[in-house]
């Protein structure tokens, strides 16, 4: 198993979500964790938007990998997005992001969400990887692809 698939459940799978900005990626992230694991959807938002704040964590390609470190969050976790339309990110290349992963780690993180980054980084590299991202349709099978991956050694 790779790093994300230790991080993601099937239920922090989202597919084909209809938001218009990154502001309101961010806020149903928030209402997502909110709801599963009991931590404020203010706290996740916050965190999201302030390391966006420090440069746009859009990779280009039509990714991006926000992430953040919330308080209240005892162990690391992910959330993927693969949204219905594409949308502005700052991403360096300037194409619009339609595969997100959120990484969210708690407030004295080790170097466990370094490796993660270095492992979802390596996956959206993989042009094959990001078009069956964008090609299956079930969730199970999208947190399958994520969980089954293996990253280069």
């Amino acid at each position: 198993m790779n790093l994300i698939g230790k991080i993601l459940t099937p239920e922090h799978v989202l597919l084909d979500l209809d938001v218009a900005s990154k502001k309101r990626v961010f806020e149903q992230v928030g209402l997502l964790v909110e709801n599963t694991r009991g931590i404020a959807r203010s706290e996740i938002f916050d965190c999201l938007f302030a390391r966006e704040k420090l440069g746009s964590t859009g990779l280009g390609q039509g990714v991006a990998i926000p992430h953040g470190r919330a308080r209240g969050l005892k162990d690391a976790m992910g959330v993927f997005i693969r949204l219905k339309t594409p949308i502005p990110f700052d991403a360096p290349d300037g194409k619009p992001v339609q595969c997100l992963f959120v990484l969210l780690v708690p407030e004295q993180a080790t170097d466990l969400h370094l490796q993660v980054l270095s492992e979802l980084a390596q996956l959206f590299s993989s042009r094959q990887m990001r078009e069956q991202m964008l090609g299956t349709a079930a969730r199970d099978e999208l947190y399958q692809l994520l969980n089954n991956w293996v990253p280069n050694a």
